[in-house]
């Protein structure tokens, strides 16, 4: 039986206006639940940024392998952003309009974030930082998270503790002033001596890319501090505790350093020269955690080589991410899973990780145990009392 013309342009009609509403709504799950990875993976901040993908990677393979999310496989989309703003800018513009993800993990540095997380939070994207521990990033809107614990949150702790253990009166100073992170670590790494009453006998800075550090460690010397404080890199973190060696600073004369000498680059650019040098972090690799050793045994196979604090961190973060995403309904478009998976991730609380026990503050910062660590035997152990 032939259906009169009327009739089948009002079925076409019907059609086409439930596909208006209606398709387009998921389409963004056709390839599984996309997630960008803007991180340095060439260039000098790549000794961070291909350990955090590689923690990403590992992490997405397992919870794929166990299911996905509710049936859904994650699929991570990986852009370099080399270490510089303008190109984490255009890799987030990337995700956001052309890749179309859920949510952005990275990136890398501090500096970088401040640049591109503007973006996505003006996207209502949510955007997750797994190596940002600058004073001010989640204030710069809603859908900026981080659980890469601030140095603000660490680095007192570092100080007392070394003050205590070593009987500090006076120290040096010495920081990258070119450079949010390093520059934050400073401020807080100052305002830390001045709580301890140390009295601070030189204030040194340098730049990203110097290699010589000679004058002003020679300038330190002459002052014979009890300790020499240090934010910066590791690449050049490490050159100035090998140059202070070298130059005759002695071993009873300590580092102490933030965020950035958390990397095995340090012990392998520093050689012997790395022993005694003291820092503060969440994870490290002795931790007997039945996680943390599953953790270091899968990424061992995966990668031939032990990870670091910033692999952990972005392992953790993408089962952090997890607890969320089982959450979230996917029926509407991908602004609503979006603005969801916001929400959802805000509740995330006393999740179980490599990095012991974390939950996010009401200011979707790290709420989580700080330890203090001291270089042994070329890694990082506890520094106990």
């Amino acid at each position: 039986m032939k259906l009169p013309i009327r009739k089948i342009f009002s079925i076409f009609a019907v059609s086409i206006i439930a596909c208006i509403i209606g398709c387009g709504k998921t389409d963004y799950l056709a390839e599984g639940i996309k997630i960008g990875v803007a991180e340095a993976l060439t260039g000098p901040i790549a000794k961070y940024g291909v350990p955090i993908k590689n923690g990403f990677t590992l992490a997405a393979e397992e919870i794929n392998a166990a299911g996905g999310i509710n049936g859904k496989k994650i699929n991570l989309v990986v852009d370099d952003e080399q270490g510089k703003k303008e190109e984490a800018i255009n890799v987030f513009k990337k995700f956001i309009h052309k890749d179309k993800v859920l949510a952005i993990f990275g990136p890398t540095l501090s500096n970088s974030a401040f640049a591109a997380d503007p973006t996505a939070n003006a996207a209502k994207t949510v955007v997750f930082g797994t190596s940002n521990t600058a004073d001010g990033i989640t204030a710069i809107g809603p859908y900026v998270f981080r659980n890469s614990i601030t140095e603000s949150d660490i680095l007192p702790e570092v100080v007392k503790m070394a003050k205590n253990k070593l009987n500090l009166k006076k120290v040096a100073m010495m920081y990258g002033n070119d450079d949010a992170f390093t520059k934050s670590g400073y401020d807080i790494f100052k305002k830390a001596v001045g709580a301890e009453k140390l009295q601070v006998v030189a204030t040194e800075t340098f730049a990203k890319g110097d290699i010589d550090f000679s004058a002003q460690l020679t300038k330190i010397k002459n002052l014979n501090p009890d300790a020499i404080i240090c934010s910066a890199l590791v690449e050049e973190a490490a050159n100035i505790v090998l140059q202070a060696r070298k130059l005759g600073i002695p071993a009873n004369i300590h580092f102490i350093g933030g965020n950035g000498f958390n990397s095995p680059k340090l012990a392998e650019i520093a050689g012997n020269a790395s022993e005694g040098i003291i820092n503060g972090s969440p994870w490290f690799l002795g931790d007997p955690n039945k996680k943390n050793v599953a953790f270091i045994a899968a990424y061992k196979k995966k990668y031939g080589s032990e990870p670091d604090q910033f692999a952990a961190q972005a392992y953790d973060a993408l089962y952090i991410m997890t607890e969320a995403l089982k959450t979230l309904k996917f029926t509407g478009s991908l602004e609503d899973a979006r603005t969801e998976l916001r929400d959802a991730l805000a509740k995330v609380k006393n999740f179980d990780g490599v990095g012991g026990n974390f939950s996010f503050s009401e200011n979707r910062d790290a709420v989580q145990k700080a330890r203090v660590l001291i270089v042994k035997n070329k890694k990082f152990t506890i520094y106990s009392e």
